[in-house]
């Protein structure tokens, strides 16, 4: 049974069967990789009604394809990307790459994929890959063209590798399954026409009919100002969330591996975490600041103008309705909703016994952050110091020996940030009852923020303490 938080998106569920609405659905590269899951909980799941169709699908490249074409997303492990710009041999990685989806393909054979059809896409796709390469090889060792640009376009053209392998795959099984689906490859492969994302877009979809065939889209579009350029790995989802924008979709789906929940059932063990059911995007925003993306920041944004919910669903547990995203969504109860954090950040504290009444005197530190193209998650300040938390992959060489020639003194710390969130925590009680509880595991606050909007409680802690934090929280706030 279902707390009154799912009322609102039962309701929207319904809605949509019932009035038959189009929906556009972008599906994670972990659930691709379990793609016989995808095609039974998801592509061909049938609506009340019977019907397949009114859905578009916007498709990921499977787990870890993005990776070695590029570089890991967590780890920094180069891939395919790093051949190209040490000048190394990336025609045999390409080879290697192709082996590797190859024996993909092989593994979904069984669920309908036509081997001989889907062996023959990808090696084509790898080879004309190999040939723009050259050509831009040929172009740099020129000298006359800026070496930087054509890195760009570089790794535009192998990102969209891995989205191409995996919607054309889906398209293929889901016809060999006896229903219509449409390729619809936004990667501009064979084509020289100077297009923006959007209006490439919008050419695709100006005249497919949705109430006859399934769209299966890459989640990579080709586009003059360039996809991961604009949004580096988030590309996918800003496809889907401008997708769902020109067919004015009445919902916006995303399947993932797990429920977005009140704590990572990692940490706090399954039974210790519960899907959130509903919540705002001011909350989704606070999880994306913090690396935990609901969905990318600059994708939200277009929907919530636009009026569009979103949904995460859990792609293997097709029968529960998920958490819905909706723009005024305020939570009847006053509580805390989500305990998140991360572990990979740092603290830096420059310190100056001049700064006390000075107008106007962290201008100059936000000068310097700017130079470095760094954002803070978390800033407090008192008389004399002001406190940042930023990435730890953002510290680069030069920044500290900066800042240190600016301020009296600048310290530097490993740290964890904690977070409890909701849309409506504004209840008298809850940091107390927080730092109570961090309090009682004898974990100590080092910088606190909470803004007068009153949606994000944030902690700065020792990273040690993080797992320890995100447990006495979730039992302390969210029980």
């Amino acid at each position: 049974m279902y707390n009154g938080n799912y009322l609102s998106v039962i309701f929207v569920e319904l809605l949509l069967n019932t009035l038959d609405m189009l929906s556009v659905n972008k599906i994670g590269g972990t659930s691709m990789s379990k793609f016989e899951d995808v095609l039974k909980n998801i592509m061909i799941r049938q609506a009340p009604d019977g019907n397949y169709f009114n859905r578009i699908f916007v498709v990921s490249a499977y787990n870890n394809v993005t990776n070695w074409l590029l570089e890991h997303k967590k780890t920094g492990e180069p891939g395919v990307y790093d051949f190209f710009v040490k000048n190394k041999d990336y025609r045999h990685a390409l080879d290697d790459l192709l082996e590797k989806l190859i024996e993909i393909n092989h593994q979904l054979e069984g669920i309908g994929l036509d081997l001989k059809v889907a062996d023959l896409f990808i090696t084509d796709r790898i080879e004309q890959s190999k040939n723009y390469l050259t050509s831009m090889e040929e172009v740099m060792a020129s000298g006359y063209i800026n070496k930087q640009n054509i890195l760009l376009a570089a790794r535009e053209i192998l990102a969209s590798i891995g989205e191409a392998h995996s919607a054309f795959n889906s398209v293929n099984i889901l016809n060999n399954n006896n229903i219509k689906a449409t390729f619809v490859d936004l990667c501009g492969f064979h084509d020289a026409e100077f297009l923006t994302i959007d209006e490439r877009i919008h050419r695709a979809f100006s005249h497919l009919d949705c109430t006859l065939t399934v769209p299966v889209v890459t989640g990579y579009t080709k586009g003059t100002e360039g996809i991961m350029r604009e949004f580096d790995r988030g590309y996918s989802e800003v496809t889907f969330s401008k997708i769902a924008v020109e067919v004015k979709a009445l919902e916006a789906v995303i399947h993932k591996e797990y429920h977005l929940s009140s704590a990572d059932p990692a940490i706090v063990g399954v039974g210790n975490s519960k899907p959130v059911g509903a919540t705002n995007f001011n909350v989704a925003d606070q999880l994306a600041d913090i690396g935990m993306e609901a969905i990318h920041p600059k994708a939200s944004k277009p929907l919530e103008v636009a009026g569009i919910h979103i949904r995460i669903k859990n792609t293997f547990e097709p029968d529960h309705p998920g958490t819905l995203i909706s723009r005024d969504y305020t939570g009847e109860e006053s509580k805390v909703e989500i305990i998140s954090g991360t572990d990979r950040v740092v603290a830096i504290e420059v310190h100056d016994p001049f700064m006390v009444g000075q107008v106007g005197y962290d201008m100059n530190l936000m000068k310097v952050m700017l130079r470095y193209n760094i954002s803070y998650i978390l800033k407090a300040t008192n008389a004399n110091s002001i406190t940042m938390v930023i990435w730890e992959k953002d510290i680069v060489d030069g920044l500290l020996t900066e800042l240190k020639g600016l301020y009296h003194k600048v310290t530097i710390k490993d740290a964890a940030l904690v977070c409890a969130m909701g849309t409506n925590i504004a209840k008298p009680g809850s940091l107390a009852k927080a730092t109570t509880a961090l309090f009682h595991k004898g974990i100590n606050v080092e910088a606190v923020s909470q803004s007068l909007m009153q949606v994000n409680m944030q902690f700065v802690i020792g990273r040690g303490d993080y797992r320890e934090a995100i447990i006495a929280l979730n039992r302390a706030l969210c029980h």
